[in-house]
């Protein structure tokens, strides 16, 4: 495959899921945003939606005030953030469409679909777009992509190269949605553990839909630290950090397998997978919720870019 094929392939991807995680900040922010301000953390929350989108300074000269919104607008429907709905959902069909004919017809005619409803609802008044609709429909369109992939598509270097944009996509956004009580507590410490943390906790489980998954997972009382564990160690969590990371690592394997050879990519992945496997969260709570999921976003980019160098730079054959 040519790289420029896979780059394509493993774009599309980390558009697809970058929507899906945008929409998933925005949720936590409306749904935060509704708990009662009793006098503590880093309030407002949509600007602690910003912080962990990354794109604060953008908003900021663009927008001024925080305003929700304005965030919403930001987030959403924004062409001059890279970064919103709107712009992933357009860019991941513009790589689906350079590679039209390494996809399957039902996926590209799912990714066709999606960017013919937004520019439906870019033309819709904003008024008539609750932003609970804008977040099913984001969600409810990424799945659909998914599914028609994982049902569709051979399972070839083509589907290692979209599955790897999946999952170091999905890492980062984990990593993010988590970071997201970090800022909104920040900095009232004396509100870790009470009834307002335990609620932000519950929220960030409903917005990333596992609070079923949670709950077989593990019963019983429902604690930060338990909650913590689902979304950072337990692999059986879909959407886990640990989960994550060992899917990067399988299809990598797949690749070096099938080619032949291996890349400072298997090698990195390797790594992130073994320190997730034997760490422990109370180790995760000693060096601190945030400063672990820094140091984890700038390892799974350093990964990004290890596959960058090894496969999407240069003709694989």
């Amino acid at each position: 495959m040519l790289s420029r094929t896979a780059e394509n392939l493993y774009w599309m991807t980390r558009y697809l899921e970058r929507a899906e995680t945008i929409a998933r900040l925005l949720s936590v922010g409306e749904r935060t945003s509704l708990t009662p301000n009793i006098g503590g953390g880093y309030r407002n929350e949509w600007h602690s939606v910003l912080l962990s989108a990354g794109t604060a300074p953008d908003y900021t000269a663009k927008y001024g005030q925080v305003r929700e919104r304005d965030v919403v607008t930001h987030l959403f429907f924004d062409e001059d953030n890279p970064s919103s709905v709107a712009s992933c959902i357009t860019r991941a069909r513009e790589n689906g469409r350079i590679v039209r004919t390494a996809l399957t017809t039902q996926m590209w005619d799912a990714l066709n679909a999606a960017f013919g409803e937004l520019r439906e609802l870019r033309r819709t008044e904003r008024s008539k777009l609750p932003l609970g609709d804008l977040v099913e429909w984001t969600m409810r369109t990424t799945a659909m992509m998914r599914g028609t992939m994982s049902l569709t598509h051979l399972r070839n270097d083509g589907y290692d190269f979209l599955n790897l944009g999946y999952y170091v996509e999905r890492t980062d956004a984990t990593a993010r949605l988590l970071d997201v009580k970090y800022y909104v507590l920040l900095p009232q410490v004396d509100l870790v553990g009470s009834g307002l943390d335990n609620y932000q906790w519950r929220t960030l489980l409903r917005s990333m839909s596992a609070h079923r998954a949670f709950a077989w997972a593990y019963g019983g009382e429902v604690t930060p630290a338990k909650i913590a564990d689902f979304l950072i160690l337990n692999r059986q969590s879909p959407r886990s950090l640990l989960a994550s990371v060992e899917g990067s690592a399988q299809h990598l394997e797949r690749l070096a397998r099938g080619y032949g050879r291996t890349t400072g990519a298997q090698g990195k992945a390797r790594e992130m997978a073994a320190e997730l496997v034997e760490a422990r969260i109370e180790d995760i709570q000693d060096e601190g919720l945030h400063e672990f999921l820094s140091r984890f976003i700038l390892e799974n980019g350093q990964l990004a870019q290890l596959i960058h160098e090894g496969y999407l730079n240069g003709d694989i054959r």
